[in-house]
């Protein structure tokens, strides 16, 4: 199910966080922090949504990386409903896509609750000083590619909040799976 975002409230500080990764370690926010600022994403293994933005994300965070900028993806879902999304399978799909970033899972569901996210994948890019400067969509492609020369909104967007410390005045809210959550 499509789910559209609300842009969220820019200018609040961004919530940290110790979760364990597919890697085998528990990484915080400052341990993802970039120098110029910080991507974190909260995306699932099932959604098609994500499965049809990975290999982009993947390599907007190879080139983030080389500009200064951290990038980190939670699984928040709730795994008795949707087994798919287990730890086990999240290292799976990190090794199947090369993640060059680290993968954590928020079994609680703690810090996806913190940071106000409603679906998979949900884009939030900080700043240098652990702001929030971007809420948005990687680019206008959803479940297949965007149209050939598309912006690659994510990637101008930590650009420039790298550059300037300040997200885009326009900003257009991911679209995706609702967050699984327990009850």
């Amino acid at each position: 199910m499509a789910l559209p975002l609300p842009v969220s409230e820019i200018g609040n500080t961004a919530p940290d966080f110790s979760l364990p990764a597919t890697d085998g370690k528990t990484y915080s926010l400052a341990d993802i922090e970039g120098k110029n600022g910080t991507v974190v994403v909260f995306i699932c293994n099932h959604c098609p949504y994500v499965k049809g933005v990975v290999d982009r994300m993947v390599a907007d965070a190879k080139a983030l990386a080389k500009e200064g900028i951290g990038f980190v993806a939670i699984s928040s879902n709730d795994v008795d409903a949707f087994p798919e999304d287990s730890f086990p399978e999240m290292k799976e799909f990190a090794a199947r896509y090369g993640f060059p970033f680290p993968y954590l899972f928020d079994e609680s569901q703690a810090v996806a609750r913190a940071y106000g996210a409603v679906c998979t994948p949900d884009f939030f890019g900080l700043n240098a000083d652990g702001i929030v400067e971007y809420r948005g969509r990687l680019d206008e492609g959803k479940k297949d590619p965007p149209p050939p020369n598309a912006k690659r909104e994510l990637l101008e967007a930590m650009r420039l909040v790298g550059k300037t410390g300040r997200g885009p005045l326009d900003q257009t809210p991911s679209v995706g799976c609702s967050l699984k959550w327990k009850d």
